[in-house]
């Protein structure tokens, strides 16, 4: 009896382990990749021009969604700009 209770406790506490130890993994990939971002976005602190070179550096992706219309038939396009390292910014 004390012995299978002990088999469930220490399969519970295994499985608690092995969650937290995956949390602290991805905790720091995202120190990782917020340092990365950083360093990269330092370099650019006071940016007069946008270039291909510079976008190129800084964004991972932009996604153009499919235009609709508003109340007053104007097109609207909604964009999501994806920075490397970091994901979308809202």
């Amino acid at each position: 009896m004390l012995t299978a209770k002990y088999r469930t406790e220490q399969l519970k506490l295994s499985e608690q382990i092995e969650q937290r130890e995956t949390r602290l993994s991805q905790s720091e990939a995202d120190v990782n990749n917020t340092q990365k971002w950083i360093d990269l976005i330092g370099k650019y602190s006071a940016i007069d021009e946008l270039t291909a070179p510079l976008l190129n550096e800084l964004i991972d992706k932009i996604l153009v969604h499919e235009a609709r219309r508003d109340e007053n038939g104007k097109k609207i396009w909604d964009i999501e700009i994806y920075y490397r390292f970091v994901g979308m910014i809202e």
